[in-house]
């Protein structure tokens, strides 16, 4: 297993991050049903762990996606990460809204970029890939070149890689499903028991029901 996922799965732990209820399950944006959630935005609460996210996330950049020349976030997870990691990097910041503001300038990119720019992607979490990829779709038709993105977690479905392929966007990610749960069995954070329900769900996430 990579290292650095399994330490970083270990931290969102640590803070309490893995939420698992089964008997009262998540709904999120894709209407999909969880009964696990990684609300790896605490880590911001966490000043040793705030800063560990950003290095990581600045040195996934640096490794993966050298060409970049500037960073956007996508609203609103993940505003606050990569404002970090374009601060660390001393590199023009955006962020990307889900969609337009219908007051004021109406924007949907909120910042400015140099004309034509490379620009590396930044994103908490990804699910279905959905709402990140739109927000590279809002990059591109504002004429940037999108390099890449890189996140704190991903659930790792087939539906959110071939999302990305299909995109053409290259996704690193600090950690995932498969290191989460692995470590939280280790630690005792879940039981065998919790396990299998986790591995029912993930087979047809859409389709899950409790």
């Amino acid at each position: 297993m990579d290292t650095l996922k399994k330490v970083f799965a270990s931290k969102l732990l640590d803070i309490k991050a893995i939420k698992l209820q089964p008997n009262d399950p998540f709904t999120w944006a894709s209407g999909w049903k969880s009964p696990f959630y990684c609300d790896n935005r605490k880590a911001l609460s966490f000043p040793e762990l705030r800063n560990f996210v950003k290095l990581q996330l600045v040195h996934t950049v640096m490794q993966h996606f050298p060409q970049a020349e500037a960073v956007a976030g996508v609203a609103t997870g993940a505003i606050a990460q990569g404002a970090l990691v374009a601060d660390e990097l001393n590199m023009p910041y955006v962020y990307v809204r889900s969609k337009a503001k219908d007051h004021g300038m109406g924007n949907l990119i909120e910042g400015e970029l140099p004309a034509g720019a490379k620009v590396v992607v930044v994103e908490d979490l990804i699910s279905t890939g959905g709402s990140s990829l739109k927000a590279v779709e809002a990059l591109r038709a504002a004429g940037y070149e999108v390099v890449g993105m890189v996140a704190s977690y991903t659930y790792g479905f087939p539906v959110a890689a071939k999302a990305f392929a299909d995109a053409g966007v290259e996704l690193q990610t600090l950690t995932d499903y498969d290191h989460v749960v692995e470590q939280a069995l280790a630690t005792g954070y879940i039981t065998e028991a919790d396990v299998e329900l986790l591995h029912e769900w993930r087979k047809d996430p859409a389709g899950w029901k409790r």
